[in-house]
């Protein structure tokens, strides 16, 4: 494949031959013959984005599921309606937020209330607790029995299950879903890999990654972050990610035994990613780190609170740090809202973590945040929420450093991706120059999306992209 007068990222206007899955020159080519040719117009060529944070089977499941989140679901009123789908089986929300609910999630009484005669099953927004009615109770506890996660109060049962999603798979006979739909949306966006952070995957859900990847189910290269066992299952379709270890500041777990856990991941040869939201959670795991030694891969996720003392010590340490840019557009109103004032100027920190030397990714969190790359990328810019409000404008980046995010390598944040010769073909085509698409930094411009050689997304009948015939051989 040929890509013609393409503005490639780091060259200038140039063209680009793909021979099977790599880069094979970059120059003023003639096409050769049979060659299938693009005409790229000007558009900017960049490496194909990597979402380094994500979480594909719950963000696949979600299309079945009904949107319980803000603004769909603003009051007990608006979730009631959302809920009243005729049909009969199981109903699953996800999204749910008490802030827009007078602070008050829905007890057993009122889910039975509005839905009386089917089993149903919502998820709070952070994904940690689920809310049963008494239908679902009765269904999940027919055969199986109730979980330590399952809260009582005066030895009643509330309906909330909390952290015990392995529990509720297994209770429900759960299986893994198709990745077909949210791979394409992915592709849409200029997507070429994702790294699957879910702390429950273990060699079931790396064979389901293996047999979509292997059927073209996922286009997308993967990596899988998880539990230990992932370093013993066959690594077809996927590449080995960091152990991830979830933080819950309620219930920290104990600090030995977790630095024992770090130690053997460190054995397998990977990096440690930690899930940290509060203070309180970055503080453990620096300790951690600082007890149980660095290695180069462990790292931060999310880092959603870091006083300027911390990210100095995440770079001591030699630590990485995946971040979401677009929860503060998301969802930055609330954050404003209901976060200690004192927190405010530490919330979602970019530039204060790049200027400490802290290598940055970008990931998306989804199905809890915005599986758009470009949507975080304008935030990490724009650095104003919904409404907006401006949110610590001094963390901003620039368009090529946001662009940046999500061009690190992911198994190595401190190395950007670049197009050269000899590298995996993995592109994102814009159908404008950057110097235009950085002004907008929207996913609209995307027009063709390469995955290891494979065109795996193209927008259809619309300029500047042109498939031309093929180039006959002549006798």
């Amino acid at each position: 494949m040929l890509i013609r007068a393409a503005e490639i990222y780091g060259h200038g206007l140039a063209d680009l031959r793909i021979a099977q899955t790599r880069i094979a020159a970059i120059g003023q080519l003639a096409p050769l013959p049979g060659e299938t040719v693009f005409d790229a117009r000007g558009g900017a060529l960049l490496p194909g984005l990597h979402d380094h944070h994500i979480h594909l089977a719950a963000l696949a499941v979600r299309a079945a599921s009904v949107n319980c989140a803000p603004p769909a679901v603003r009051s007990h009123d608006d979730l009631a309606r959302a809920l009243s789908r005729p049909g009969q089986g199981w109903l699953r929300g996800f999204g749910l937020c008490e802030s827009v609910l007078d602070g008050d999630l829905p007890n057993l009484a009122t889910l039975d209330r509005m839905v009386p005669h089917r089993p149903i099953r919502l998820q709070h927004r952070t994904g940690r607790m689920w809310l049963f009615n008494s239908a679902a109770l009765d269904e999940l506890l027919a055969k199986n029995t109730p979980p330590a996660g399952l809260e009582r109060v005066g030895g009643r049962l509330t309906g909330r299950l909390f952290d015990e999603d392995a529990w509720l798979q297994a209770a429900l006979g759960s299986t893994p879903p198709d990745f077909s739909a949210v791979s394409k949306d992915l592709a849409r966006h200029g997507v070429t890999g994702v790294t699957d952070m879910s702390p429950r995957n273990d060699a079931a859900i790396a064979q389901h990654f293996a047999a979509q990847s292997e059927h073209g189910r996922l286009r997308q290269n993967a990596i899988l972050a998880g539990q230990l066992s992932l370093a013993d299952a066959a690594q077809h379709g996927w590449q080995l990610g960091p152990a991830k270890l979830h933080l819950h500041e309620a219930a920290l777990p104990d600090f030995d035994a977790t630095c024992e856990w770090i130690a053997k991941a460190h054995a397998q040869g990977r990096g440690v990613a930690v899930h940290c939201v509060t203070e309180v959670e970055l503080v453990f795991t620096l300790a951690l780190f600082e007890t149980a030694g660095p290695r180069t891969g462990d790292r931060i996720e999310h880092a959603s609170i870091v006083p300027q003392e911390l990210a100095t010590r995440i770079a001591a340490l030699g630590l990485w740090a995946c971040v979401q840019p677009h929860f503060v557009h998301e969802s930055g109103d609330r954050y404003l809202r209901d976060v200690d004032r004192h927190h405010h100027r530490d919330l979602y920190r970019l530039r204060t973590l790049q200027d400490a030397g802290v290598p940055l990714a970008g990931g998306s969190d989804a199905p809890y945040g915005s599986t758009d790359p470009w949507q975080a990328m304008s935030a990490a810019v724009l650095r104003r929420t919904a409404t907006g409000m401006a949110f610590n404008s001094k963390e901003a980046l620039s368009p090529e450093q946001a662009l940046d995010l999500f061009l690190a390598d992911p198994l190595d944040l401190s190395r950007p991706r670049r197009i050269a010769v000899g590298e995996s073909a993995d592109l994102c085509l814009l159908d404008r120059p950057w110097a235009t698409a950085r002004t907008r930094l929207n996913s609209a411009d995307v027009h063709a999306t390469i995955c290891s050689g494979q065109l795996i997304h193209q927008r259809v009948n619309e300029p500047p992209i042109e498939r031309l015939p093929r180039v006959e051989t002549t006798a």
